[in-house]
C-alpha cells in the first residue's frame, strides 16, 4: 500500500483528506470518486474562510477512505461561488450521490451543514469540480 508520504513526492503540496462526515460516508465517496461517478464537492464558504491553506486551481488532493488509505489522487479544474438555492440540477448530478436528482442533494446537504451547526437557503457555497489523475 502507498503512503500519503510517498504520494506527494510525486505531487508536491498534495492535500490529503476525507470526504463526509463519517468513516462509512468516507469510503463510499471515495470509492464514488475513484469509480469517476463523484466529480463535484462544495463546502460553506465560512469554512473555506476559515482554512490554513486553501484550496486553488490546478491543486492536486489525496482522497482517503474511511481508514485514511489513500484511494486515488484528484486535481481541481473549477471553482465558483454560488449560493446553496442556486445549486443545480447538473452539479447535483456531477456530485455523484444517492439518486443524482436536486431533490436528494438538497436534502442530503441541508443536514450536512445543519450538522456543522449553519445552514441557510441563501448560503454561499464553494463548488469544486475535479478529476482523477491517478487511481492508487
Amino acid at each position: 500500500m502507498v503512503t500519503v508520504e510517498e504520494i506527494r513526492v510525486k505531487y508536491p503540496g498534495a492535500e490529503a483528506w476525507q470526504m463526509g462526515d463519517s468513516p462509512e460516508l468516507a469510503s463510499e465517496l471515495a470509492d464514488l470518486i475513484k469509480k469517476r461517478i463523484k466529480t463535484a464537492s462544495c463546502g460553506s464558504f465560512a469554512s473555506y474562510q476559515q482554512e490554513q491553506s486553501a484550496p486553488r486551481l490546478g491543486s492536486y488532493n489525496i482522497i482517503l477512505d474511511g481508514q485514511n488509505v489513500p484511494v486515488c489522487v484528484t486535481r481541481l479544474v473549477s471553482m465558483r461561488l454560488v449560493r446553496f438555492c442556486d445549486i443545480t440540477e447538473a452539479f447535483a448530478r456531477k456530485e455523484g450521490e444517492g439518486d443524482l436528482s436536486l431533490e436528494y442533494w438538497q436534502k442530503e446537504h441541508q443536514r450536512f451543514f445543519t450538522s456543522e451547526g449553519h445552514f441557510s437557503e441563501d448560503m454561499e457555497l464553494i463548488a469544486e469540480e475535479f478529476e482523477v489523475t491517478e487511481v492508487l
